[in-house]
């Protein structure tokens, strides 16, 4: 078991003045982005899953010590290396009032890794579910594998009778336009219950009366609303529309903090941001040659080193990020400190790498940005931008909002493309191995739609996931991050911070995964 022990609790207040004694309980809180789909098996998106956990629970969860825990499930035992058994919880019932049992989980795992899920990458070891009894149903793998509990922490469950009365039972990938009943509809077992969706506006849940758990919230009503603009949700929070924050602007922290009534509270995040980089296509979309640079080791080389790191740490985060070599952060099982030393800063360098690679003037591409996912992240972009022009690359930066922008990533289509990647739910660096690095194959590669290969690395990755020697698999993870790093199919940029700001008299756990679990919640 993976565990990282930091965790805060937060105090917080609601805006009591403004509401009557039943409504005393509400939480109102609001993120940069909205809810991407209703549907857990529909997209990989953390903050959309993190969200979708309050209405839809997996086999085993994280409890605010990150530590696996039962939850749909109570028991599990390995019957053999490719073979766990799980016995599931009794007397659940979903929202609807149907019965859970081994059918729903056995339809809800495969509908999970079915080709056409998004969330296929999730469950990379997964090859067949099937139920025992009423109760009891075995997951056989591809192989040993010691992750799958990790795994399963993401996966949700569905009333497979639901999905079946709705046309719902297969999966649906809304970054292609598709859509199901499942996309706007929930039924779930979870601790809250969906009253209302309005999409990019609000999303409210209730309780939900017959949870199965010991309620450890008093909570009676959350209300969620997306503010992309950093100014107007710090004013909605100073203003008692909402009572909690996440993604507070690193611009505004002394103000909130010298607000009086209101906390900030910051703990080191996990999600590296980087960029990726396409080497699949034959020309880029936005260069106008007939050729890919991006191929070239050379140009992504000069690339990395044209981006002064430093400068947007002291600048754009004020001094508040990490720099990183490694797609991971120091916390994540796998970190290796010796291989976590950027390539150096260095124009010169860069220009000369550029001419030796046959573009001495530079180029035209593309750089695809969310405007609304992480912390400063268009103004990285631009600020990435201007210290390429200075060695003659010309970035076309189009920033978006994360539902368009991982539309169009994840379909090929953008040349260089920022992302984040937090490990989760896996939280083990065979998370960003297995689905950023690895080729695309089977569950494997998910997240590498500018189709980086290595053989070699690609041979580490398999064996990991097998390996069952801890000492072992640590020294092939080491391995297959020195391999690849000096292939750079990606350029590591920082891990950010994880800023939440609040009102002052409820307490709810902030842990580095930055999700938010309010069945944890309490007002006082």
């Amino acid at each position: 078991m993976n565990k990282i022990n930091k965790y805060l609790v937060l105090p917080i207040i609601t805006s009591s003045t403004l509401f009557t004694t039943v409504q005393a309980n509400t939480i109102t809180w609001s993120d940069t982005s909205d809810i991407y789909s209703m549907d857990p098996h529909g997209q990989a998106i953390s903050p959309t899953l993190a969200f979708l956990h309050h209405i839809y629970e997996p086999l085993v969860r994280y409890n605010k010590e990150l530590e696996i825990e039962p939850s749909l499930a109570t028991d599990w035992e390995v019957v053999r290396p490719d073979l766990w058994r799980f016995t599931l919880r009794e007397g659940v019932t979903y929202h609807n009032g149907n019965s859970f049992d081994a059918d729903d989980v056995v339809a809800s795992l495969k509908r999970a890794i079915h080709p056409d899920s998004p969330l296929r990458g999730n469950l990379p070891a997964v090859s067949d579910v099937r139920k025992v009894n009423s109760h009891t149903v075995e997951i056989e793998l591809n192989g040993s594998y010691p992750l799958l509990l990790n795994d399963l922490t993401n996966v949700y469950i569905l009333d497979k009778d639901w999905m079946t009365e709705h046309g719902a039972l297969d999966p649906v990938d809304p970054t292609k336009g598709d859509r199901s009943y499942s996309t706007t509809n929930t039924n779930g077992t979870g601790p809250f219950v969906l009253e209302s969706r309005r999409p990019d506006a609000e999303t409210i849940l209730t309780i939900n009366e017959d949870w199965w758990d010991d309620a450890q919230h008093n909570l009676t009503r959350i209300e969620f609303t997306p503010i992309s603009s950093d100014a107007t949700r710090v004013s909605a929070l100073l203003s008692g529309q909402i009572d909690m924050m996440l993604s507070v602007p690193l611009q505004d922290v002394s103000r909130l903090e010298s607000s009086q009534g209101y906390q900030v509270h910051e703990i080191a995040g996990l999600r590296t941001i980087m960029l990726a980089l396409n080497q699949s296509a034959d020309r880029l979309g936005q260069n106008g040659l007939d050729s890919n640079p991006l191929q070239d080791l050379r140009v992504r080389k000069a690339l990395y080193q044209a981006i002064d790191m430093d400068l947007i740490r002291d600048r754009l985060m004020r001094g508040k990020s990490r720099n990183t070599a490694l797609p991971v952060a120091p916390a994540v099982p796998g970190y290796d400190a010796s291989l976590d030393e950027r390539f150096p800063h260095d124009p010169d360098a860069a220009q000369q790498l550029l001419t030796e690679a046959g573009y001495p003037d530079g180029f035209t591409v593309g750089l695809d940005c969310p405007n609304d996912r992480y912390v400063r992240d268009e103004e990285i972009c631009q600020a990435i931008a201007a210290m390429w022009a200075r060695v003659g690359v010309n970035a076309r930066v189009n920033a978006r909002n994360s539902s368009n922008h991982w539309q169009e990533a994840l379909n090929g289509g953008s040349d260089i493309w920022m992302f984040g990647w937090a490990t989760l739910p896996m939280l083990d660096s065979f998370s960003i191995l297995s689905q950023v690095i690895s080729s695309p194959n089977n569950n494997y590669g998910a997240w590498n739609p500018g189709n980086y290969q290595n053989d070699e690395v690609n041979s580490l990755i398999e064996k990991i996931a097998v390996a069952q020697d801890e000492e072992e698999r640590l020294a092939m993870i080491a391995r297959a991050f020195e391999l690849s790093k000096a292939d750079i199919p990606l350029i590591p940029l920082h891990q950010q911070p994880l800023i939440w700001a609040t009102k002052d008299n409820i307490n709810v756990p902030q842990t580095p995964d930055n999700k938010v679990r309010l069945w944890y919640a309490t007002v006082e």
